[in-house]
């Protein structure tokens, strides 16, 4: 019979500086024995999540973590126990994670798992950690073509795999031409690209993917058939209905002020962490709207995945 009772859980995402994660085994005795997860567990009456993760990752890898951000929650309803998953990335630690349970442990790379089974309720986890900490978007109505073509080889050189088409001005045909030209770049580099417009459009595309508007992730009733979705967000109700829909990202912004909404007050670095520990995100949310590469920190402390960045991606 499974239990109604909600059970408080943290986990936690040791990344290297490589990229590559760390999994621990269930061992022998336990729910799951023998299953992959994140290194974590339940948080005590009265805890603070922060604490629960350091105490836990002492308790199991004999590691003292010295810097982590949280990052996505998870609820999932098991046979045995109904829990909720609150995920940290940590970026540094001090140790060496050393098995402290009979556990097996495993250092990952993005997209090449080669452990199994994996525990249900950390595999949405694995999808997210293949998405960079940093993506861009084209203004090429503003800048000019020309301009974000000659910045965008010196971004590619710096690892951007993200790339957000918007255009909102373009026409159809217009548009069509512009993402030709972007995919003559990104495709030799790896570089997703997805683009802003309505997915009818897309069909025959060099694309990887779409990026839904507000308007759009309101009137969508399930996710569009490509293999990445995306879509922008102003309040945690839209990034709940992204995640209902199974996106793989969202954008939340604006959080400093910005040309594109002159008359709107920005969130705030404060805000942004409102609305994020609002929400409890489910999905990886870009902190968006006047940043740059040096905002990334704030970004992710305030519980953002990242940042997305527009004008100053081509300065």
């Amino acid at each position: 019979m499974t239990s109604t009772q909600l059970v408080e859980v943290v986990a936690g995402v040791l990344v290297r500086p490589d990229g590559r994660f760390l999994l621990a085994s269930r061992p022998v005795g336990k729910v799951y024995a023998g299953y992959w997860e994140f290194p974590g567990g339940k948080i005590e009456p009265g805890e603070a999540p922060y604490a629960a993760l350091v105490r836990e990752l002492q308790e199991e890898l004999a590691i003292t973590v010295t810097a982590a951000t949280p990052w996505l929650v998870q609820q999932f309803v098991y046979p045995h126990a109904h829990v909720r998953l609150r995920f940290y990335r940590v970026s540094a630690w001090q140790g060496e994670p050393q098995a402290q349970e009979g556990q097996q442990l495993n250092w990952q790379t993005p997209g090449q798992l080669d452990v199994a089974p994996m525990l249900p309720a950390n595999t949405p986890i694995l999808r997210a950690l293949s998405l960079p900490a940093i993506t861009a978007l084209t203004c090429a109505g503003e800048l000019g073509e020309d301009a974000v073509l000659a910045a965008l080889p010196a971004r590619l050189a710096a690892g951007l795999s993200l790339l957000i088409v918007r255009e909102p001005d373009y026409a159809r045909d217009q548009l069509a031409s512009w993402v030709a030209r972007l995919a003559e770049l990104t495709r030799p580099a790896g570089c997703r690209l997805l683009v802003n417009a309505e997915p009818d459009w897309l069909a025959g595309w060099p694309v990887d993917g779409v990026h839904l508007n507000s308007a759009r992730l309101a009137a969508c009733r399930q996710r569009p058939d490509f293999a990445w979705v995306g879509a922008s967000a102003h309040r945690p109700e839209e990034l709940q209905h992204a995640a209902e829909l199974g996106l793989d990202y969202a954008l939340l912004g604006h959080v400093l002020p910005t040309a594109s909404h002159p008359d709107a007050p920005p969130l705030g670095w404060q805000g942004l962490a409102c609305q994020l520990a609002s929400a409890g995100p489910r999905l990886p949310v870009y902190a968006l709207g006047g940043l740059g590469d040096a905002d990334l920190p704030a970004a992710c402390e305030a519980g953002a995945h990242g940042v997305a960045l527009m004008r100053g991606a081509w300065a």
